[in-house]
């Protein structure tokens, strides 16, 4: 079989007849990559959970969390964010930041989040019931929700809108952008936050930016630097991940109708609702992979693994591992347990969003599913091309509208 985990498959389809015959045949596999150096291919859950846990071995570091190899500049920039770093520099700067998403941080925006979901709801009751998805629903509660987190004024969400689509946009066409167009829309991203900050010096506020302004560790702060690196990165994690989560979520129901039902008939059943969203979680993985590079000589898998080499774990392939996963391409909105690797596979790297992603998933779904009895795709869905985010950009969805 032709091996292929670049960007044009991802456009195409998530490749798991690929990614099954690597976990039967080579789970540590040699990946060539025109143009640059290659990369060794995780696939099977315990390897990637491995990889994930032992940041020793495994470096994100040496030469940033994506396939390609980035230049010295872009590389000095990226180990200012909590996705380049190591311990025990990524421990420091995570207790800093971890300041912004205690459980009361969280629990304060779910009545807010509920708030806009059902806003977001009733615009879609209000057209009839078409909408381009993407556009229309799933861009606009994670935006507004890292933006009411942030304190970014409702005037500015679209330019958040606007600089998290170019940094991570620049492989697909539709976005018309560069790497080079990327790293502008990140300064542009550093220094608005900047501003924010100073702001937040002077007038401190109950948000996210001041408690990290106001964050102290054993006497230790943030820097400028890294508080605006942590700004550029919290939007595309939490905007461009979630609103990708949200799309597949409802891809996967009009996919399967049987489980829309189950979820119109369950609308207030707490204990679905909560295996589902871990189903659509483990469904739609939002990230494709997170590469590492080997700090060592050493081996995976019984596959020897040079100092200095890519590895790049496949979430995806994960996620579907039969050793792990029973019946794993059916969707099981009743799957229990489901310790899918969406947010990380553990370890430094584990999501500090994950608890705010859920509430939103679960709360925009469920309430398009109070006033809709059911959905269908309205013309064909278009997927991202790239090789980290697994995104969808286009889909139109006919929703039912109740006589």
């Amino acid at each position: 079989m032709q091996i292929d985990l670049l960007e044009d498959t991802w456009e195409r389809e998530v490749p798991h007849e690929q990614f099954a015959y690597l976990r039967r045949h080579a789970p540590v596999h040699w990946h060539e990559v025109p143009g640059d150096t290659g990369f060794w291919a995780v696939t099977r859950y315990q390897d990637v959970k491995a990889v994930s846990r032992d940041a020793h071995t495994w470096s994100t570091e040496l030469g940033t969390a994506f396939i390609r190899t980035q230049t010295p500049e872009f590389i000095a920039l990226a180990s200012l964010t909590l996705l380049n770093m190591d311990p025990p520099k990524q421990t420091r700067y995570r207790k800093l930041v971890s300041a912004g998403f205690t459980p009361r941080m969280i629990a304060q925006l779910k009545g807010k989040i509920q708030r806009r979901a059902e806003k977001i709801a009733d615009v879609v009751l209000d057209k009839g019931g078409e909408v381009e998805f993407v556009g229309d629903v799933a861009q606009y509660l994670p935006l507004q929700m890292i933006c009411d987190l942030v304190g970014v004024p409702e005037q500015d969400h679209a330019k958040i809108f606007d600089w998290s689509n170019r940094m991570v946009g620049f492989q697909d066409a539709d976005f018309r952008t560069t790497p080079e167009d990327g790293e502008i829309a990140s300064a542009e991203a550093f220094a608005y936050c900047d501003e924010l900050v100073e702001e937040r010096r002077r007038h401190p506020c109950d948000d996210i930016l001041t408690a990290l302004v106001q964050a102290e560790v054993d006497g230790d702060r943030l820097t400028r630097d890294e508080i605006g690196m942590f700004f550029v990165i919290l939007f595309v994690a939490g905007n461009e991940t979630t609103r990708n989560l949200i799309a597949h979520a409802m891809n996967a129901l009009i996919t399967h109708p049987d489980s829309y039902r189950d979820l119109v008939a369950g609308i207030d059943d707490e204990e679905l609702w909560r295996t589902a969203t871990e189903e659509f979680l483990r469904w739609g993985s939002s990230i494709h992979n997170f590469r590492r590079t080997a700090t060592k000589d050493t081996e995976l898998h019984g596959q020897p693994i040079a100092a200095g080499e890519k590895v790049v774990t496949f979430y995806a392939s994960a996620n579907h591992d039969e050793d792990v996963f029973t019946d794993p391409h059916v969707l099981d909105i009743r799957r229990s347990p489901n310790d899918h690797v969406t947010f990380g596979g553990g370890g430094p790297h584990f999501c500090l969003g994950a608890g705010l992603a859920r509430m939103q998933i679960r709360c925009m779904i469920r309430e398009l599913l109070r006033r809709f009895p059911g959905a269908e795709h309205a013309g064909p869905v278009r997927r991202m091309r790239s090789d980290f985010i697994n995104g969808i950009k286009h889909m139109p969805v006919r929703f039912s509208v109740r006589g």
